[in-house]
């Protein structure tokens, strides 16, 4: 008589994030980068970060990129450069990641939230105008999940009423609007490099991205504690330098970015096509965007009932 296959025999676990298998794939490469490091001892700011911060700033389609010690810090430092303090509003979403509203206060700002579309879960462009004052600084628009918010709406806002806008990016390096790279849209774009981002490295991390020359000065001296040279410090800043070690790591992994990007986008679109009969709302992906799927994100209405399910055959899932 034939054995029973339970299904944890028979399912393999899908995690949300597979790092493991990740490193197994690029541990001579990783493990070389790393020795490197090492051997040179330079372990804040070596050639490693300059390296990183000039072949990402050309990918986004930028002058510059500040490497800094998160995404957080990335956001935080971004609206320090425009000089942010108590009495500003910063409009962005409520339906985001903490740090995006977090940051805002804590420079003593106040988050003004404008509601997202239903249907790409980004800020809503016609409900911004309502809530702009005299005391907005800036708009944050986050791209959620990998897809770009409608940055010509914003942008052409932020053109009228004299207001930065900072595009929270983190999950989002590599998605083009109208082909355009993300994070080149605005003043000033944010990514993380948390390791479950599309680009992540094994700690914290994080970049800021700018064309504006005297942004970039600024933005120097914030992540270095204000200073122009040591111990020469011209302003406030913080201690926010991203390690040479996890510098030489996203080297390694920056050349896989895009066949990773295109990978998940494939499986997006199986995803998609198996769910069309099924009474699940799959993503809806914006006419001239190029969504990097961070997250492939679903609406249903039985959630918890579909999240034990999917459970039950090692499919990992989470709510946002």
């Amino acid at each position: 008589m034939a054995k029973k296959i339970s299904k944890k025999e028979k399912y393999s676990p899908i995690p949300m994030v597979d790092l493991a298998l990740q490193y197994k794939t690029l541990k001579p490469r990783l493990h070389k980068a790393i020795e490197e490091v090492l051997k040179s001892t330079r372990f804040i700011l070596g050639p490693e970060v300059s390296t990183l911060e000039s072949r990402l700033a050309e990918y986004c389609e930028t002058r510059y990129g500040i490497a800094c010690g998160s995404g957080t810090d990335a956001l935080q430092m971004a609206l320090m450069a425009i000089g942010v303090g108590p009495g500003d509003e910063i409009i962005t979403t409520p339906f985001t990641f903490i740090a995006t509203a977090e940051v805002i206060a804590l420079l003593g700002a106040t988050p003004v939230f404008v509601d997202i579309e239903p249907d790409t879960y980004c800020i809503d462009p016609q409900k911004i105008e309502k809530a702009i004052s005299k005391k907005t600084k800036a708009i944050i628009p986050v791209h959620l999940y990998g897809q770009a918010a409608d940055m010509d709406s914003i942008l052409e806002i932020s053109k009228k009423r004299h207001i930065s806008v900072i595009e929270d990016a983190c999950q989002a390096i590599g998605a083009t609007y109208k082909g355009k790279k993300v994070c080149g849209l605005g003043d000033m774009g944010c990514v993380s490099f948390f390791p479950s981002k599309n680009l992540g490295g094994y700690g914290d991390g994080g970049m800021i991205f700018t064309s504006d020359e005297k942004l970039f000065q600024i933005l120097r001296m914030i992540r270095d504690h204000g200073s122009v040279q040591k111990y020469h410090h011209a302003r406030l800043g913080m201690n926010s330098r991203l390690d040479t070690l996890q510098a030489a790591i996203l080297l390694v992994k920056f050349q896989y970015l895009d066949s990773w990007n295109k990978a998940r986008r494939k499986i997006a679109e199986m995803y998609t096509a198996l769910l069309k009969n099924a009474k699940v709302k799959t993503p809806v992906i914006r006419e001239g965007n190029e969504h990097v799927f961070h997250q492939y994100t679903i609406q249903v209405k039985d959630r918890d009932g579909l999240r034990k399910h999917l459970e039950s055959y090692g499919i990992s899932t989470a709510v946002h």
